[in-house]
């Protein structure tokens, strides 16, 4: 089944969380009773300005029992306090005054007094990306031409700090923009059911599978590959139908409207799936653009997708049955967001565009802002173990 927006791990006992930030993401790498996954050391945030303070990476402290609520909605226009006796930001790219190309690397870490909350960036005085960090490593779509730029971070005693900068976007309007390997990317992070006490979204619903989900994800793969660096994603456990999600918080924008989600995959036993998932995601104005798709072999034999408003899947015309063992297949999808609507167009299979043309309303409500991916895989009932490979995994939006 279909929720969004999850990190770190499974509805287990916690043993470890090591964070790390590198360049285009953060690592959340949650060691579990039950994970599989071997986190590396954790690095310090990566720094282009020299003035910048070195800092620890921290994630906002969640509540260990009960539920946490989502954030409040971004102050608009942004809180612009500047440096305070409760601490300061620091941007480290792009410089001020910088011209750069869209998306552009922003990274930023904020030096506080008292634990974070959150991190917010603002484009033009919209809030186009969060963060649970005290810093920030994203790629923001931008339009051609000069913008202004506010990075917030908000502490646990809800005081703000800030600074701001100025930036000019070289292009063409219009430009389709590629953000590319994505399965390469730092950042993935992974759940199975509920999000465990003291995250910060503690108790939240973040994927509807079972305990004792036993997955992995693994990078750097030379074999199987086109690319020569794919991604290994594992799927067992004792219960039938657990599932596992994994989700990339790349970046953020809202100039961008349509999207092409272009990747290949591979699975070992083209029988054992009950589903894969692939997803794009895309908040901002309080409100969430829902991409979902599923190809639901042991259920409707069809590709589904997503309605967000009444939480549920609906199939389409087009089939999708078990796809062969140890084959590449090429998957396109097609999307794009009308005013408070998305619009699935299209699913491409192996070069065969199969139209879809549904629209459903977007989530309302919606707090945390930023655009990411997303890729599940769901065990049958006898929750039969089988491994996914993915490649090639490209966003193009425009």
């Amino acid at each position: 089944m279909f929720f969004r927006t999850c990190s770190l791990g499974h509805n287990v006992a916690v043993a470890a969380i090591i964070l790390t930030a590198t360049a285009l993401g953060l690592v959340a790498a949650c060691i579990s009773s039950t994970s599989l996954s071997t986190p590396s050391a954790a690095p310090s945030p990566s720094s282009g300005n020299s003035i910048c303070p070195a800092v620890t990476v921290t994630m906002a402290q969640g509540p260990l029992t009960g539920v946490a609520p989502m954030p409040a909605p971004a102050p608009v226009p942004p809180p612009t306090p500047g440096s305070t006796n409760a601490g300061s930001v620091c941007v480290s790219d792009p410089f001020d005054g910088a011209t750069v190309s869209s998306p552009a690397h922003v990274q930023a870490s904020a030096t506080l007094v008292n634990p974070i909350d959150h991190m917010r960036v603002y484009v033009d005085g919209v809030p186009i990306f969060f963060s649970w960090f005290n810093v920030v490593d994203a790629l923001l779509f931008m339009d051609p031409g000069s913008h202004h730029l506010v990075v917030v971070a908000t502490d646990k005693n809800n005081n703000d700090v800030s600074t701001s900068f100025d930036i000019t976007v070289s292009g063409t309007a219009g430009t389709p923009e590629t953000v590319s390997n994505l399965q390469n990317f730092p950042g993935w992070e992974a759940c199975g059911q509920l999000y465990p006490p003291g995250h910060p979204r503690a108790g939240q619903i973040c994927a509807s599978g079972a305990p004792g989900t036993v997955a992995s994800m693994t990078q750097n793969q030379a074999s199987p590959s086109l690319s020569g660096s794919s991604a290994k994603f594992s799927i067992a456990g004792p219960t039938g139908y657990e599932i596992e999600l994994w989700t990339n918080y790349f970046g953020g924008g809202n100039n961008t409207s349509h999207f092409t989600y272009d990747l290949y995959f591979m699975l070992d036993n083209g029988a054992a799936a009950q589903g894969l998932e692939f997803d794009v995601n895309q908040t901002f104005g309080n409100r969430r653009w829902v991409y979902g798709t599923e190809c639901n072999f042991k259920g409707t034999g069809r590709w589904d997708v997503w309605d967000s408003p009444s939480n549920m899947w609906h199939p389409t015309s087009v089939p999708c049955t078990a796809f062969p063992s140890n084959t590449w297949i090429h998957l396109v999808w097609q999307f794009e967001r009308i005013g408070d609507q998305v619009h699935y167009i299209s699913v491409s299979v192996n070069d065969q565009t199969f139209p879809v043309d549904a629209y459903y309303q977007s989530q309302p409500n919606w707090t945390i802002e930023g655009i990411d991916v997303a890729f599940q895989m769901d065990g049958d009932s006898t929750q039969t173990p089988y491994t996914v490979w993915l490649d090639k995994v490209n966003l193009i939006t425009w």
